[in-house]
């Protein structure tokens, strides 16, 4: 099974950035979020879109 989102520390290791900014990615709409229970996830759909649209700028 494909991994659908991931925790907001996973994604600021895998983006090789901080945390805080992390939040100001997801804070200007660059990263899509979920929220389950108390946990905030980031799509790995957006990482990609990001990731992908920095390799291209």
């Amino acid at each position: 099974m494909e991994v659908l989102a991931i925790s907001i520390n996973d994604t600021a290791k895998a983006l090789g950035i901080g945390r805080s900014s992390v939040y100001a990615l997801l804070k200007s709409g660059k990263l899509d979020a979920i929220k389950i229970g108390r946990r905030t996830l980031l799509t790995t759909e957006s990482i990609k879109r990001l990731a992908q649209s920095r390799d291209t700028a």
